[in-house]
């Protein structure tokens, strides 16, 4: 699941305040104090009154200044233990920021609101807990001394301003979003989105008409295509080997210029690439070889999440120098 997470973090990182014009910036959680505690990610309301035109969730939040954020992708535990530990990280920044007191800053006395979107509602809750609906795909879990807000990204409507919740639908709500977004976004977004999201194969004719007039000459169309391909290929075993059978050496038409039986003898990096993407857009250029060689040799050592945490947490200054730091964790 760290890439779809690490997905879902950039989209809401890069699209939460254009999309509410400035009201709402999403923010990388910070470190909670306690061992292995990491929030997703905060809302920070900064204009509650543009948030009113807006769909569900964004109104709720007008009454707030900061909103814990918890994801939770297809696939991803929703059972009593996983909704506790989301209560758990809430309460870690609830103590958190109340012991952020100094004489500039007054003890906080109020209660972090906690957002948790989903594909769907579980089908129960732990303890004694209600739902009531809020909103379309938006419900309020009660009793509770603080907001609850479950967000159902399934049933949730197709709204320009709800895509980082939309990026977390599943089935054939996931499917719908796929063909709604392609016109909304440009192709590289939507191919940085297939790279990472499975869909199914019922759509890929669709894909491939609307991929087919981008121009394939540009370095990162290119890249994004062999990325989507290798995706394929983790997925889809079986079509690997057919094209092996007839002569991987020529390369395939969506962006593999030097052949696939290079990435076929050196194996597929594990889903390297799309963090290697996401290095290099935050860096604002390509990594050097040293700096390819540590990605990899921490990928295998680090995991997925820990780099993908690198990305989001870090300055580019600071992430160049924690690629060169042999002994960086």
């Amino acid at each position: 699941m760290g890439h779809l997470d690490q997905l879902a973090k950039l989209t809401f990182a890069e699209e939460t305040e254009a999309i509410t014009g400035g009201a709402v910036l999403w923010k990388p959680g910070p470190e909670l104090g306690l061992t292995e505690v990491r929030l997703d990610g905060l809302f920070v309301i900064q204009n509650a009154a543009r948030l009113v035109s807006l769909a569900w969730p964004w109104p709720a939040a007008r009454i707030h200044d900061e909103i814990v954020h918890e994801q939770k992708m297809p696939g991803d535990h929703l059972d009593d233990r996983a909704q506790e530990r989301a209560l758990l990280r809430r309460q870690a920044r609830q103590v958190q920021r109340m012991e952020a007191e100094s004489p500039e800053l007054p003890r906080w006395q109020g209660q972090q609101p906690l957002w948790l979107s989903a594909p769907s509602l579980p089908e129960r809750f732990s303890g004694l807990r209600t739902v009531r609906r809020a909103g379309p795909g938006c419900y309020f879990i009660e009793p509770s001394p603080f907001e609850w807000l479950w967000i159902a990204a399934n049933e949730l409507p197709l709204r320009d301003e709800l895509v980082p919740f939309l990026i977390g639908r599943s089935g054939r709500a996931l499917v719908e979003f796929a063909r709604w977004i392609m016109t909304r976004r440009p192709p590289a977004w939507v191919l940085r989105m297939l790279e990472i999201v499975p869909m199914p194969l019922s759509v890929q004719e669709e894909f491939e008409r609307y991929l087919a007039p981008i121009p394939r000459d540009d370095p990162e169309i290119r890249q994004r295509g062999r990325n989507l391909i290798e995706m394929m290929f983790k997925h889809y075993p079986e079509v690997r080997e057919e094209l092996i059978a007839k002569g991987i050496e020529k390369g395939t038409e969506q962006g593999i210029e030097k052949g696939i039986e290079k990435g076929i003898e050196q194996g597929i990096e594990q889903g390297l690439m799309p963090l290697l993407h996401l290095f290099e857009r935050r860096l604002g250029r390509a990594l050097t070889s040293v700096e390819h060689h540590a990605l990899r040799e921490r990928f295998n050592r680090l995991g997925a999440t820990r780099l993908g945490d690198a990305v989001l947490d870090l300055s580019p200054t600071s992430l160049a120098a924690w690629l060169a730091d042999p002994n960086a964790e």
